[in-house]
């Protein structure tokens, strides 16, 4: 598999279980009632593995983008060098 589809499959993993962790979050939270008023039997579960899996997911996509964040970061503190025609006097 290329790095073009590994790279698409781990971001629609992203978002999978991040909308499952959010949507899950929604209901645990008790100032809103709603696992109160429908009992969600283990919504609770499903949130934690669900958590875990994206952990993981974040991690692999990571280390798999690690060399751009590296120049990028390098870029952004790299020392710029002022020449004589963009000095301001």
């Amino acid at each position: 598999m290329d790095r073009l589809k590994v790279d698409y499959f781990i971001d629609l993993g992203l978002l999978i279980s991040f909308l499952t962790v959010f949507l899950t979050g929604i209901i645990k939270f008790r100032g809103w009632g709603l696992y109160d008023k429908f009992g969600f039997p283990n919504i609770s579960l499903i949130h934690d593995w669900s958590g875990i899996v994206m952990g993981v997911l974040v991690l692999v996509h990571l280390v798999l983008h690690w060399g751009w964040i590296v120049n990028t970061t390098k870029c952004f503190f790299k020392k710029e060098e002022v020449s004589e025609d963009n000095s301001k006097d």
